[in-house]
């Protein structure tokens, strides 16, 4: 009885692959985990202290839907020095993943079509089905490079937003000036908005460049889950031309309402944390796994976010990854929950040094081991 009062735009996506791992490895002892997506580091401790500070000043109240006036002064003065806009407004999203629903909400209608490169973020194609589009998907293997005559080919009048993401999840790519400011002129010249998701913008072990340097109308998110340990909080943040902010808050008004009280206060003291050093042992990590495992796997080009994303050596790596669970207790996610090809999977060193090198000595015997 119950199918019948399911919403249509439920039926068009499933549950995020990357849960059913999760849900797999609870069941084995010990097993090596190499598929989480948020850091490995805890919370600053001051960040913590500013939190435990405002709930203990009773600060659990709602706040502005915006965020609270000093969160937004500091983001919009960083904002201010970095692009020297005066139309580029800032506010406080629930995460980033909650920028990206208002996004969705706020600018695209049912028949639109909505420009993703493929591999992508697991959340990008559903929440465009679920607003009515249709994802258009750029292949960019084998590479994971951003072919611009691909973009021009694929805008039509039904082009309503390109999505963006670099450094990339989950293939630790970040896009070259060149491509950038390539994409980000073709979507001024065309007239579509272009949402640059930044949330791994400081772990970026090349040189990192916004497209919003080259075009104005660019909508950016970003947050604090990832580069401050802090994903569990929900604090992100959006900034963009005051027109579109305008719009996105209207939206966050009558869902989210506004971020977690105490959480902004923590990500307000997160914003004087130097993170260095764990950009730093990202770095490490990563280059252990390419010296451990590039005589055997296609690792791509992964110099940013915590992510490589190696072509299985044998079989679907949907196969691959069964058997890296099942016989290696290796949890690491299937290249066809990011995209619509089924031959990679997703490797995060997120994770200690320990498990890197228990991950490296089943990886190498799982390349090995197709029967």
């Amino acid at each position: 009885m119950y199918d019948k009062w399911l919403s249509d735009r439920s039926r068009k996506f499933d549950s995020s692959g990357i849960r059913k791992v999760f849900d797999l490895g609870a069941k084995l002892e010990n097993p090596i985990n190499l598929s989480i997506g948020q850091p490995d580091f805890d919370m600053p401790q001051p960040s913590k202290d500013a939190a435990i500070e405002a709930i203990n000043a009773g600060k659990s109240g709602y706040t502005p839907t915006q965020g609270v006036k000093p969160l937004i002064d500091r983001l919009q003065a960083n904002v201010d020095a970095e692009y020297n806009d005066p139309n580029r407004k800032v506010f406080v999203t629930s995460g980033t993943s909650g920028g990206l629903l208002l996004a969705a909400l706020a600018f695209v209608n049912p028949g639109d079509e909505v420009i993703l490169f493929d591999p992508y973020f697991v959340m990008y194609e559903s929440l465009v089905k679920m607003v009515g589009a249709t994802p258009v998907c750029i292949d960019t293997y084998p590479d994971f490079k951003y072919d611009l005559d691909k973009v021009a080919a694929a805008i039509t009048p039904k082009t309503k937003m390109i999505i963006f993401n670099s450094p990339a999840n989950p293939t630790g790519v970040v896009a070259t000036r060149e491509e950038v400011e390539g994409i980000a002129k073709l979507a001024a010249d065309n007239e579509i908005l272009l949402v640059s998701d930044e949330i791994y913008r400081c772990f970026s072990h090349g040189a990192f460049t916004s497209p919003a340097q080259f075009n104005p109308h660019t909508l950016v998110l970003d947050g604090f889950s990832k580069s401050h340990g802090m994903p569990g909080w929900r604090v992100g943040f959006a900034h963009g031309p005051a027109e579109l902010i305008q719009t996105m808050l209207k939206f966050q008004q009558y869902t989210f309402v506004c971020a977690p009280h105490a959480a902004q206060w923590a990500a307000l003291k997160s914003l004087d944390v130097d993170i260095s050093e764990h950009v730093e042992a990202f770095r490490r990590k990563r280059d252990m796994l390419i010296e451990g495992l590039s005589d055997l796997y296609d690792l791509g080009n992964p110099v940013g976010a915590f992510y490589m994303f190696p072509k299985a050596p044998w079989g679907t790596a949907s196969e691959f990854v069964e058997k890296a669970i099942t016989k290696y207790k290796t949890l690491v996610i299937p290249g066809n929950v990011f995209s619509r090809r089924d031959e990679c999977f997703r490797l995060s060193y997120a994770a200690s040094v320990e498990t890197i090198e228990r991950g490296i000595d089943a990886l190498r015997k799982l390349a090995k081991d197709p029967n």
